[in-house]
Parts: C-alpha cells; sequence; structure tokens
C-alpha cells in the first residue's frame, strides 16, 4: 500500500501531511512566544515552521490566530530596544571610544540596525544594538 502513495504523489503532485505548529490562541504582536501556546497539527504547507526550538521563546512580529501556520517572518528574537528608548551610542575606532546619549527611533533585537538620534546634535544616524543595548554607531 505505501508504493500506491509513491505512485500518488509523482503522479498528480500531491504531498504527505507533515506536522507543524499552530498558535492555540491569539498572540499579539510583541508577545513572547511559550511551549503552551502551539500545537501540532497534520498539516502540508510550504514555509510553515515544525520545529518547537525555532518557536518558543520567540517573539511574535505580527499577530498569530489559532489554527494558522506559524512562518519563519512571523516571530523573530525578542527586542531588547524599543521605539523612544533612550540609548547609549558608542563610536569605536582602534582605542578610541565616544559614548553620546541618543533616543531609538525604532524597535529591534540584538545585531540589527536601526536608526537612532544623538541627543546633543539632533543627528539621525544608524547602528548595530549590542547585546547590553547600547548602539554600535559605524561609520
Amino acid at each position: 500500500m505505501r508504493w500506491f502513495y509513491v505512485i500518488v504523489y509523482c503522479s498528480f503532485g500531491f504531498s504527505a501531511a507533515a506536522e507543524m505548529l499552530v498558535p492555540v490562541r491569539t498572540i499579539r504582536a510583541k508577545e513572547i512566544v511559550g511551549a503552551n501556546d502551539v500545537i501540532w497539527k497534520s498539516a502540508n504547507l510550504d514555509g510553515a515552521i515544525s520545529d518547537l526550538t525555532e518557536i518558543v521563546g520567540q517573539e511574535a512580529r505580527i499577530a498569530l490566530y489559532p489554527g494558522r501556520p506559524i512562518r519563519k517572518g512571523d516571530i523573530g528574537p525578542p527586542a531588547i530596544v524599543d521605539r523612544n528608548d533612550f540609548v547609549v551610542l558608542v563610536f569605536s575606532k582602534g582605542r578610541l571610544q565616544i559614548k553620546a546619549d541618543g533616543r531609538s527611533l525604532g524597535r529591534g533585537s540584538v545585531g540589527e540596525i536601526i536608526r537612532v538620534m544623538n541627543i546633543a546634535s539632533r543627528t539621525t544616524i544608524s547602528g548595530r544594538i549590542q547585546s547590553d543595548g547600547s548602539i554600535e554607531v559605524q561609520q
């Protein structure tokens, strides 16, 4: 009987159902997804996440609705800098290091590049978010 499914798949392009994770409740954007927030569902959808470790502890980038698949772009690492947060701007070159106060103009997680405003000069620049919440300013 198993060979029958192989022939059907090859002939008609049907694929067997796979396990994917779907929310059990509405998860709003910016919420952290927990293990109790998702369940397994049998379905086949390209791009749907099927590994629990890829979802738990991540932040929802958009609203996730019950029964709908979760895709890679729907979640991401939790943001550590929010819009309008006060941050430390750090410029380093060799042994020289300059720090200044700034205000974030965006929201992001470690490694993301966001726009920030230098409070003293009111200049808008871009920088990469560091693990301590500071912004590394590029040349």
